[in-house]
């Protein structure tokens, strides 16, 4: 079955890093039941979920998808740009191995997965504060033999590619038009979020169901109108620690 590493919260996310929020005050008891919500809808969707060592004395470590990223062929091991975060990779390195064999971003090279998007073959890594130029080419080069092109683009006004952009069919992105620009990706159709929920394209999608944060109802609305079953899902406090959903996962499909 499909498996979904997460770990889960410390109780110090409210010193968690933060790039484009002023800080505010995390309910941690909230926040937790919030991520177990989160859990039980990525169980609907059909993962298995599987927890990776905790981590307490590490605020960011429940947002596991910058740790990793999974191919079908291959699993690479990030090196995140904020340099409090790279001890987070051990932990999910060692479950990891179970299911891929593994490539690792090494220094200069500073990479989020938040910052990678895959479509098919082509894999856009986004160039922001977290992921440099020098982490593109070494992504690039552990995917050539496999058959991807990888192609950097910039990201300057949110945290990561992902926080602007979700695939939501083969041919249908989902985006914010004034954090990235639609003709990056000739080739697919590009809806627009609404404008009063610029985070609203951190959606998650498989198969005939969409997840998305319940504050977008506008989001929530234009999926179901797309035949998507929506799971509508709280994550007031874990929004406060700049996260987005796809954040707290890695989703491995097989």
């Amino acid at each position: 079955m499909p498996t979904a590493l997460t770990r889960a919260l410390s109780p110090l996310l409210g010193e968690c890093e933060l790039t484009h929020l002023q800080r505010t005050v995390i309910d941690i008891e909230k926040a937790q039941k919030q991520h177990k919500e989160y859990e039980n809808a990525l169980e609907k969707m059909g993962y298995t979920i599987r927890r990776v060592a905790e981590t307490p004395h590490l605020p960011d470590g429940v947002f596991v998808e910058d740790a990793a990223v999974v191919f079908p062929e291959v699993g690479i091991i990030t090196r995140p740009g904020a340099e409090s975060r790279r001890t987070e990779t051990e932990s999910v390195g060692a479950v990891l191995s179970e299911y891929r064999d593994l490539q690792t971003i090494t220094a200069p090279g500073m990479l989020d997965g938040g910052d990678v998007l895959t479509l098919g073959k082509e894999v856009f890594v986004g160039l922001s504060k977290r992921t440099n130029r020098e982490a593109v080419q070494q992504f690039a080069d552990i995917l050539e033999p496999f058959g991807y092109t990888v192609t950097g683009v910039p990201v300057t006004k949110c945290l990561h590619l992902k926080t602007a952009i979700a695939v939501i069919d083969e041919d249908l992105l989902l985006i914010n038009p004034e954090w990235i620009d639609e003709s990056l990706f000739p080739g697919y159709r590009c809806e627009y979020v609404s404008e009063n929920e610029p985070y609203g394209a951190n959606v998650i999608r498989k198969k005939n169901m969409a997840l998305c944060p319940k504050a977008f109802t506008n989001t929530a609305e234009w999926l179901h109108k797309k035949g998507y079953e929506v799971l509508a899902i709280d994550q007031s406090e874990l929004a406060k620690a700049e996260a987005g959903l796809t954040c707290c996962s890695i989703l491995i499909e097989d």
